[in-house]
């Protein structure tokens, strides 16, 4: 299990302030013969058109001096 970005929980509470209900920590799915984990999932239900809306949202850091070298290593 790969280790939560330092802003997992202020990203997962962002949403919610959004009234986004979080679905998913982690979300997991197959496609394929690949498992993904992406950080989080999430749906909003739109009362007015019946229907919801759903996200998956993975969450990245860019903390050190060279964003390229962030850049490499968040895949």
């Amino acid at each position: 299990m790969s280790a939560k970005d330092i802003f997992h929980e202020s990203v997962k509470n962002a949403l919610q302030k959004e009234q986004w209900i979080i679905t998913d920590d982690p979300l997991k799915f197959k496609f394929g013969d690949v498992n993904f984990r992406i950080d989080l999932g999430a749906e909003k239900v739109i009362a007015a058109e019946k229907a919801d809306e759903k996200i998956a949202v993975e969450i990245k850091s860019f903390l050190n001096p060279s964003a390229i070298t962030d850049f490499y290593n968040a895949g």
